[in-house]
């Protein structure tokens, strides 16, 4: 079993910077590809960044330089620098955690970014 827990959101002006973490604990000996999601209201769950266990990553085009996803192995956390951000970034944002044959989600951080 995985625990994901969320932290780092919050309220931000348009143009500013926050960074999300996600820390996975449980029984477990290696993370397979962690990742973040977000969904706003009315509207479905859409991947935002995913980084896998060699580091290799993947966006979103509507936040192609300007979220940084990142990973630290040895505490099994992700991050999500997320800079120039913008109103229609607003959303719960859900980290996300592959562990051997099924995925795990956190219980989502909200990011209000306000014009």
């Amino acid at each position: 079993q995985v625990q994901l827990v969320e932290s780092g959101g919050g309220l931000v002006q348009a143009g500013g910077s926050l960074r999300l973490s996600c820390a996975a604990s449980g029984s477990i000996f290696s993370i397979g590809t962690m990742g973040w999601y977000r969904q706003a209201p009315g509207e479905q769950r859409g991947m935002v960044a995913t980084v896998r266990s060699d580091g290799s990553t993947n966006y979103a085009d509507s936040v192609k330089g300007r979220f940084t996803i990142s990973r630290d192995n040895a505490k099994n956390t992700v991050y999500l620098q997320m800079n120039s951000l913008k109103p229609e970034d607003t959303a719960v944002y859900y980290c996300e955690a592959w562990y051997g044959l099924r995925n795990y989600w956190g219980q989502g951080t909200q990011v209000t970014v306000s014009s």
